[in-house]
């Protein structure tokens, strides 16, 4: 059992108190967005098992079987599939979609053929592996996922009466769902700078004009829907993500709540702090609500244009690990699941996993009698087959993340 030494991640949309609040310590200052915990060599966590902090990868590189073990290493080969971070959102984040694996290795291969930097700007594939992920909230966690049915956006989009939206409306109502939702997104991306500054304002004004006579209605959570799309006009006034943004469904997250997002799937979170699982990977392909690199036909050649229903994901109790909440998810890459601790629950021990206590205290004792105390926001890694494990603790509430096999 490895305490892990985690770095932190400050993009400009993280909260500046969310992530120290976890961890007990004072706020910076500066946004804190995402406290990565795995083998990523992005930014890898460090454990000290006598000889001082030593990275996890390079752990994990110098004996592979010892940390993952052989079946894990038969599936996935010799790296740790998944990466855990706590996302810490103050403003919204880009929407984005994730390359599914092949779309990854084919693009990943070109920009190396290509001669592009890893860490240049215009980069759009940092890695070879697909990024499928699941975000669970830790507290009230807002943002937009998977594209509303066309229809129903014709219908919203009416309600603002924006005349510069005419032309998407037409497209929505008039074509076969998979392509009204492309030339919409296509229409909205492919707009000139002056354009997308007038329509921006105009929905904007339109959307608290909106929310106000849903305020009247006593419709509260149509109301908090339509600004919280107004308030992306607030951060990116000449940017076309308020626009490619209202083509999508808006979703909030309740504590313990979560969902899962596969390949194509466009998304962007608003604001919340939440646990996100993912395989190892930081492929993103950007669509707007960004300062950063956005490349609309590589954005739209990975695209799934699909309408769908967001599906809410509560934690299911696992009848052969007493104790256990298993989110469900079809991946195998990573599994997440949570104890919420009032008594001694056994650990399943033959994967590699991490531990994450964010309530409460949680206390590890192998059956070697060796103990670990995990505080609020400390995390541990166990290799697999380490010797079995019994977490304990009162008002307690332990994530754990490992391989499905």
């Amino acid at each position: 059992m490895d305490l892990m030494e985690n770095s932190v991640r400050g993009y400009a949309w993280g909260s500046r108190t969310a992530i120290p609040g976890l961890l007990g310590v004072e706020p910076t200052g500066e946004p804190q967005a995402e406290l990565w915990m795995g083998a990523h060599p992005g930014s890898p966590s460090a454990v000290d098992r006598g000889r001082g902090p030593q990275s996890l990868d390079g752990l994990i590189a110098a004996d592979p079987e010892a940390e993952l073990g052989a079946a894990t290493i038969a599936r996935f080969g010799p790296t740790l599939p998944f990466l855990f971070k706590v996302l810490a959102a103050g403003e919204p984040l880009s929407v984005q979609v994730h390359p599914d694996l092949a779309q990854a290795r084919a693009g990943f291969a070109a920009e190396e053929a290509a001669g592009v930097p890893l860490d240049a700007r215009e980069r759009n594939y940092r890695d070879a592996n697909h990024k499928p992920e699941m975000l669970c909230a830790l507290d009230e966690f807002t943002g937009v996922c998977g594209f509303r049915a066309p229809q129903a956006t014709a219908l919203l989009l009416e309600r603002l009466a924006v005349p510069g939206l005419d032309s998407v409306i037409e497209v929505l109502r008039g074509k076969p769902e998979q392509e009204a939702l492309r030339e919409a997104l296509t229409l909205v991306l492919t707009l000139d700078q002056p354009t997308v500054l007038r329509l921006v304002a105009e929905t904007r004004h339109a959307l608290l004009r909106a929310a106000s006579s849903a305020d009247a209605a006593s419709s509260a959570d149509e109301a908090a829907m339509l600004r919280d799309y107004a308030m992306l006009a607030d951060h990116y006034p000449a940017d076309p993500g308020l626009l490619s943004a209202l083509l999508l469904n808006h979703v909030t997250l309740r504590p313990g709540e979560a969902f899962y997002l596969g390949a194509g799937v466009p998304h962007a979170y608003f604001r919340g702090l939440g646990v996100e699982l993912m395989a190892n990977s930081d492929n993103v392909l950007r669509a707007g609500l960004t300062p950063k690199h956005i490349d609309v036909p590589e954005l739209l050649r990975v695209v799934e244009f699909r309408a769908r229903e967001l599906e809410v994901i509560h934690p299911q109790p696992v009848p052969e690990h007493p104790g256990e909440e298993l989110y469900p998810c079809p991946i195998d890459e990573f599994r997440l699941s949570r104890y919420r601790l009032g008594c001694e629950a056994p650990l399943p021990t033959d994967t590699p996993q991490i531990l994450l206590c964010t309530e409460g205290t949680a206390t590890l004792t192998d059956a070697t009698g060796r103990r670990l105390t995990l505080t609020r926001g400390q995390s541990c890694f166990l290799p697999a087959g380490a010797p079995p494990v019994t977490a304990s603790g009162t008002a307690t509430t332990l994530f754990r993340t490992t391989v499905s096999l």
